[in-house]
């Protein structure tokens, strides 16, 4: 950045970033059909995985209604070229990464355009990073999330559990005050009850393993959301990400369940299914699906 003196009656240029302002779009937000099918899918860099085998055969299902991104990895730059290879959304709103390239990211596509949407959750230390997208549609907001991961030395712990967690929740509480429930999924990385890994033991300073994490997730549950999949599933065992440093994690089925549907209560008695689609492959994440009765 050049050092040269910028007369006093010049504004200095801001950096970039995402603060929250919900922008009003002309959609009603009104599904027409009976049942809501809502995927989520963490693509690990979508510019890899578009070119993977079926992976957008997946994606045009005909009952999807709205899909969601995580970790996408894009700049604003490619948005466009990545949009054409969904003509069947017509909605879409995307959320990039303005601190580092190739980096986080979200996405909410959709066949029925919302009321609003919202990029970040309005404080600006979380939102350059592209982590949070928030479609509002009649009767719910869908809430596309990458959260932060606590890193290998768990060096982002900290700002993870006393800063990201605790904001997110309060985001969360400011949307179902409005008077809607919230449909927040995505990777949360985080496990929430030992059911949901291969194996607990002696994982406790593993990111998404701790118990800072463990707590501050079970404290959303506590506040009046639901982990749609275990709340319909209470002992199965099914994991959304298998490590990719292990060529044996998906044969022996040592993986982990941290891609999440959690939703308001009062969408509970809508509830139909909540899945883990581990037969479809394309990332290290498998893509989850809540279906709603509308």
């Amino acid at each position: 950045m050049s050092k040269r003196k910028v007369p006093a009656e010049v504004p200095k240029k801001k950096p970039k970033t995402l603060s929250a302002q919900s922008k009003t779009v002309s959609g009603q937000g009104i599904f027409s059909r009976s049942e809501i099918h809502i995927v989520s899918w963490n693509v690990n860099g979508i510019r890899a995985w578009i070119k993977k085998n079926n992976v957008l055969d997946f994606c045009s299902k005909e009952e999807i209604d709205i899909l969601c991104f995580n970790e996408t990895k894009l700049q604003d730059k490619d948005v466009n070229d990545i949009k054409k290879r969904f003509p069947q959304y017509p909605y879409q709103y995307w959320s990039c990464s303005q601190a580092k390239k190739g980096y986080s990211g979200t996405a909410i596509l959709s066949k029925i355009e919302p009321m609003s949407f919202t990029q970040g959750i309005g404080k600006d230390k979380h939102d350059n990073e592209g982590r949070t997208i928030t479609a509002e549609f009649s009767t719910f907001f869908v809430v596309a999330t990458y959260i932060p991961n606590a890193g290998q030395k768990l060096e982002r712990l900290k700002y993870r559990t006393k800063e990201w967690d605790q904001d997110f929740r309060k985001y969360l509480k400011t949307l179902e005050s409005r008077g809607k429930g919230v449909i927040w999924l995505g990777d949360l990385n985080v496990i929430h009850q030992d059911i949901d890994i291969f194996n607990i033991k002696g994982k406790e300073k593993i990111a998404g393993c701790t118990p800072d994490e463990r707590k501050e997730f079970r404290e959303f549950l506590n506040e009046g959301l639901v982990d749609s999949f275990r709340h319909l599933y209470p002992n199965e065992r099914k994991y959304s990400w298998y490590s990719g440093r292990s060529a044996k994690a998906r044969s022996e089925n040592m993986g982990w369940r941290l891609d999440y549907v959690i939703i308001s209560e009062s969408l509970v008695s809508k509830l139909r299914d909540s899945k883990i689609y581990d037969d479809v492959e394309g990332s290290d994440h498998h893509p989850i699906e809540v279906i709603l009765n509308n």
